[in-house]
């Protein structure tokens, strides 16, 4: 497989403050295992929400989570088992205790590194597979000093069992994969309808501020984004079903409208093979045949899509 466009190089992520006490580490431009993260840092006991890819970038948001807690986090919360948001996890570790779903745990320990195969070319470095050793069925809080961090089991949506980071007390919210900002959403692995409930639940919390999985932070309007892509990804689906062509077929001929400026456009296969298989009656968040569905994403975007991890 070849990449079928020019490389993009894509600066490095900054905390950067979201509210007191409250930051997020984005990294531009949000494509292929360029995810954010975040930290709570309100005295006492620190929270980071998810890592990062690769063992260089996870070093710069360890500096930077460094520059405002000096001895690193007390908690990294994986917001899903993706290696982008996980394969950091080994830099923070013993100090910090690793948090996540019950599933997510198990999901990674399932995947494993698998995710560096899909681009060999990138420099992954030292990503050693680093479980959560604390996990939770359906809510968990994290308490510091001044703030609390709520963790809200919200999947499947993104994944079978994703997690959202709730810090109610600045209206601060990190989404992980559930919400995306200019960059096509992914659910493959997880569910149409499943996202559609989560988002529904991430809506009435009130969040100010929302920092998503990938790109740009900004408020309730990532949620409303996110739901009407989701919506005409249904309405694709239906359609396609109807006139009997396969997701590939359905992806060329489909007219996404506002949406056809998101990155990662090729993820729309993916997406209708969710939807077709939901359509079918296959349960919100069961297994897919995932390789097939890459196969044809790559097939659409004309090549392996760019990973500048």
């Amino acid at each position: 497989m070849t990449t079928a466009q020019a490389p993009r190089v894509a600066p490095p992520g900054s905390l950067v403050p979201v509210a007191e006490d409250v930051y997020a580490f984005v990294q531009p431009e949000g494509g292929w295992c360029l995810n954010n993260a975040g930290l709570v840092a309100g005295g006492g006991r620190s929270v980071l929400v998810d890592t990062a890819a690769t063992e260089s970038r996870t070093r710069r948001l360890r500096e930077e989570v460094a520059r405002i807690v000096p001895g690193g986090p007390d908690y990294v919360v994986n917001t899903h088992f993706h290696g982008d948001h996980t394969f950091g996890n080994g830099q923070f570790t013993p100090r910090a205790v690793v948090v996540a779903h019950e599933g997510t745990r198990s999901d990674t320990e399932e995947a494993g590194l698998g995710l560096r195969h899909l681009w060999p070319d990138v420099e992954w470095g030292e990503t050693p597979l680093t479980l959560p050793t604390l996990t939770f069925r359906d809510e968990l809080t994290l308490h510091g000093d001044g703030l609390r961090t709520e963790l809200l089991h919200v999947g499947p949506a993104h994944t079978a069992n994703d997690i959202v980071a709730w810090v109610p007390q600045r209206a601060v919210l990190f989404t992980g994969d559930v919400v995306w900002s200019g960059v096509t959403p992914y659910i493959l692995m997880g569910s149409v309808t499943g996202s559609l409930r989560a988002l529904e639940r991430l809506r009435a919390l009130g969040p100010a501020v929302v920092v998503p999985g990938h790109g740009p932070v900004g408020g309730p309007e990532l949620i409303d984004a996110t739901e009407a892509y989701l919506r005409l990804l249904q309405e694709l689906a239906q359609d396609g079903l109807r006139r009997g062509v396969g997701p590939l077929q359905a992806a060329r001929e489909a007219d996404i409208g506002a949406f056809a400026g998101l990155l990662d456009s090729e993820r729309l296969v993916g997406n209708l093979h969710r939807a077709y298989a939901e359509l079918d009656g296959l349960a919100p968040g069961a297994r897919i045949d995932v390789a097939a569905s890459f196969k044809e994403m790559v097939a659409f975007h004309g090549g392996l899509p760019a990973c500048h991890a």
